[in-house]
């Protein structure tokens, strides 16, 4: 969500800006701007709709300058519009912000007062005004920007440039990530290390509160009590073949076909070759009650599947919440309880304030993330990372099945550290999830059958999904990733449900996608679908050869999965429905990897 950058070059600034956000386009935006001070003048360009607008007016309208900001905008306050796109400009000041400034009404009404009127609908230019009065009273850039900082509530990640001062930016944090690069001679700010890859991988995070005055000869980082502050410079090695999209039309295809690799790697890092888990010491359970699970959105229906793990498997009571609704229901926490917040990014600013609603009031917190230098995974006492690699596509896919991996190892440790798994069994289990990768490569075979049944499903206007047991949550996230990019309205239900309401939408016009791998619930899920059939709907059956034999004529297409483990079958499965909803969206001509008012790592509450 939204994309930050800034440079203090050595070379033109304009290139390089609109290079480092088109690595931040997976985030999600609708329109693209840069600002750059050239002879002591700033100025800036912006453009509604995809950087290409962006690059099309900086041809005809060039913009010359060796230090500039940039950003891509995701719109929270005001419409998709030029007036709306960053850098706002004030005067001698241009800002760009991710984040939301929560007091801008009370904010812009003070500034009218003293004539500064606001031309945007947005909470940002509030900021940019605020410095501009600053800058008029006398203040110099530093003090004009820490004088604005004070004065703002909320959460942000903001970039200041000034008129005349080609060798200053001034950053700062609060909620939403932003890093500094170092280069030689030059320096870099960014949303987050993929926007800086090309130009270094000498990285400072900023920590919550803090600001920084940064120059090409370095940064100066100031805490929230504008005390200086020693943050470490780390190396991040970014493999750039995992950014690319080597070869395959979209990310998401991609994606998808890395999952069997990724899922490996998961592997490899948390078992070893000897067949027992390697999971780091931190992670005990002994003495733990409950463990609760929090998250977002496809993350979500991740720790919806682990529910049933830690229990199925652990005995180890587990709730789930959605991070954005966790903190304001009160939650009752136990002391002796483990909280796990579940995040891609690190950085989902509703899972990150659950967790620091629930950091003193739990036993532990852990995290499982994707990006270990992420907010999350700092302020955690553990962070798992899930090995998937850079995710682009704004429709998570890999980054699923290797958080459910992740989990997985983590009830198998519940179960070792309760007593309640015998060495034999968790060696059969280990030795199932190992055989997961071979699996995912027959399931991605499917690809072009699952291409000619797309081209029938993307003529409906909704679609349900049903599964029983863990296949539940992945009836859940079967359906959203149908809606993220397809824009089709799907919704997963639990089979036994259907007869309690959903089962009235039934006719021959929405297709029912079923998930349903031959195990101990396969018999009742094959009842609920053959009331669908009685009531002409349409079932496409996923299961493997077994289940598709037992369950007999009638449906309208199947696809035979390999047999899976039955406790792991959400994670194979997965593959076929990503593929559906890729294949649709094809079908439709949508836009896979950019869907529309959607956001990759969604900062703001």
């Amino acid at each position: 969500m939204c994309g930050i950058v800034g440079v203090l070059g050595n070379h033109e600034a304009a290139p390089l800006l609109v290079e480092a956000l088109k690595r931040l386009e997976y985030r999600g935006y609708d329109s693209a701007g840069i600002a750059t001070v050239h002879n002591g003048r700033l100025d800036r360009r912006r453009a509604v709709g995809k950087l290409v607008n962006l690059s099309d007016l900086l041809v005809h309208e060039p913009l010359a300058g060796k230090a500039g900001i940039g950003h891509t905008r995701w719109a929270t306050h005001g419409a998709a519009t030029v007036i709306n796109a960053h850098p706002h400009k004030a005067g001698a000041v241009a800002v760009v912000h991710n984040g939301i400034i929560e007091n801008f009404r009370e904010l812009r009404a003070e500034l009218a007062v003293d004539g500064y009127a606001q031309e945007s609908e947005t909470d940002t230019e509030t900021v940019a005004l605020l410095a501009r009065r600053e800058t008029d009273r006398g203040a110099t850039p530093v003090e004009a920007a820490r004088s604005t900082l004070k004065r703002l509530q909320g959460a942000f990640a903001l970039c200041f440039l000034f008129d005349g001062e080609e060798d200053l930016i001034i950053a700062a944090r609060k909620g939403s990530p932003l890093a500094i690069g170092y280069g030689t001679g030059e320096m870099f700010v960014g949303s987050d290390a993929i926007a800086l890859a090309p130009m270094t991988d000498r990285i400072t995070y900023l920590e919550e509160g803090d600001w920084a005055v940064i120059t090409r000869q370095g940064a100066q980082i100031f805490d929230a009590e504008n005390r200086l502050a020693n943050r470490p410079e780390t190396r991040v090695q970014l493999d750039s073949a995992r950014i690319e999209k080597a070869g395959y039309k979209h990310f998401m295809a991609k994606e998808i076909a890395e999952q069997p690799v990724v899922i490996a790697d998961a592997l490899k890092h948390y078992t070893s070759s000897r067949g027992t888990l390697e999971l780091p010491q931190g992670l005990d359970f002994n003495g733990i009650d409950r463990v609760t699970l929090v998250a977002c959105g496809t993350a979500s229906f991740a720790c919806h599947v682990a529910k049933y793990w830690f229990e199925q498997i652990a005995g180890l009571p587990a709730d789930i919440d959605i991070a954005s609704e966790f903190r304001y229901r009160d939650p009752v926490l136990s002391p002796a309880s483990m909280a796990v917040f579940v995040s891609q990014s690190g950085e989902t600013a509703d899972t990150l304030a659950a967790l620091r609603y629930a950091r003193e009031k739990v036993a532990r917190v852990v995290s499982v993330i994707n990006v270990p230098t992420s907010s999350i995974a700092r302020e955690s006492d553990l962070a798992l990372p899930i090995m998937a690699g850079v995710e682009v596509g704004v429709a998570s896919t890999k980054a699923f099945t290797c958080q459910l991996t992740t989990l997985a190892l983590m009830a198998l440790k519940a179960a070792q550290d309760r007593g309640v798994i015998d060495a034999a069994t968790l060696t059969q289990r280990l030795d199932d999830l190992r055989a997961l990768p071979g699996l995912m490569n027959v399931a991605l075979a499917l690809s072009d059958t699952i291409a000619r049944i797309a081209k029938d499903l993307a003529k409906a206007q909704d679609i349900l999904f049903l599964g029983r047991g863990p296949m539940f949550p992945l009836a859940l996230e079967g359906a959203l990733k149908l809606k993220e990019i397809s824009y089709i309205h799907a919704e997963g239900y639990a089979s036994g449900e259907l007869k309690h309401g959903p089962i009235a939408l039934i006719d021959a016009a929405v297709p029912v996608i079923v998930l349903a791998p031959k195990d101990a619930l396969f018999d009742k899920t094959v009842s609920n679908m053959q009331e669908v059939m009685a009531r002409n709907g349409k079932v496409l059956l996923l299961s493997d050869a077994a289940g598709i034999e037992a369950a007999g004529q009638g449906t309208w297409k199947t696809l035979t999965l390999p047999q899976v483990a039955p406790l792991w079958a959400p994670i194979l499965y997965a593959i076929p429905a990503q593929l559906l909803a890729y294949h649709t969206a094809i079908a439709k001509g949508t836009d896979v990897d950019q869907p529309r008012n959607l956001a990759k790592s969604v900062t703001v509450e």
